[in-house]
């Protein structure tokens, strides 16, 4: 109603117009488009159905140029505590309950010392050179991984067929009593080929280095591996030993 009366407005339901006051005093007439009932209205799946078909759909939306951009001040409330609310900090935060704080992690530099003093990776000066990252176990410790992904994207990939578990456990079938072997660091137990040891450089805050041994994160890691335990165990395959990566069962 105070919109009505802001603008003098006359509205006339018979002949269904509306004529509204200008602040200039010129009079709008506002008439109505002569339908009947209610306009239609359809969902949003249906409007994309009809963009899909190709359509003709409009946008249309009212814009008041008029209306300044509204201020914090412009609320009441806000005008009452001015200082709460200034246009920039005044100047350092006070003492809080709660600090920041950055904690270091000291597993890299204690797992790369490791990796050098046991002859599995030594200090690199390529041009190149994988992420680092570190990923939590089951036991809440840190496990060291190489980002291997571009050099995985450009390397050729190993076909060597790794067995399916469904005919691992018809293997175990008959079985009653048998012992599980997990090998430790299996994969640090192959050497990695001298003219590709370069390719597996990785870059650290300490400086690059590169692998003697397979490292995880290559694409052909567990092939490779998997040819390795078939060959070890060639003469036991199917009759006691079933071999899966690193893990034995007999």
């Amino acid at each position: 109603m105070d919109w009505l009366t802001q603008y003098d407005a006359v509205v006339n339901c018979k002949q269904k117009y509306i004529v509204l006051k200008c602040q200039s005093g010129e009079l709008l007439h506002v008439e109505s488009d002569k339908l009947g009932g209610l306009p239609i209205v359809i969902s949003v799946i249906s409007a994309q159905k009809y963009v899909r078909k190709w359509y003709d759909a409009y946008l249309a939306y009212v814009l008041d140029t008029k209306v300044s951009e509204l201020k914090i001040q412009s609320v009441s409330v806000v005008c009452e505590f001015l200082d709460v609310f200034p246009d920039e900090l005044p100047g350092l935060p006070s003492d809080r309950d709660v600090e920041f704080s950055i904690d270091l992690i000291l597993e890299l530099k204690a797992q790369l010392q490791e990796l050098i003093d046991r002859g599995f990776s030594r200090p690199n000066f390529s041009p190149w050179g994988a992420l680092v990252l570190f990923v939590k176990k089951k036991d809440g410790s840190l496990s060291l991984c190489i980002d291997y992904k571009q050099l995985n994207k450009v390397t050729i990939k190993n076909k060597y067929p790794l067995p399916r578990i469904d005919d691992l456990f018809d293997q175990l079938e008959c079985a009653t009593v048998f012992s599980k072997i997990d090998l430790h660091t299996g994969y640090y137990q192959l050497w990695v080929k001298d003219s590709d040891v370069p390719k597996t450089t990785f870059r650290t805050r300490y400086g690059h280095y590169e692998f003697l041994v397979m490292p995880f994160g290559l694409t052909n890691a567990p092939a490779v591996f998997m040819d390795l335990m078939n060959r070890i165990f060639s003469p036991y395959l199917d009759r006691f030993v079933v071999v899966f990566r690193d893990d034995i069962y007999r």
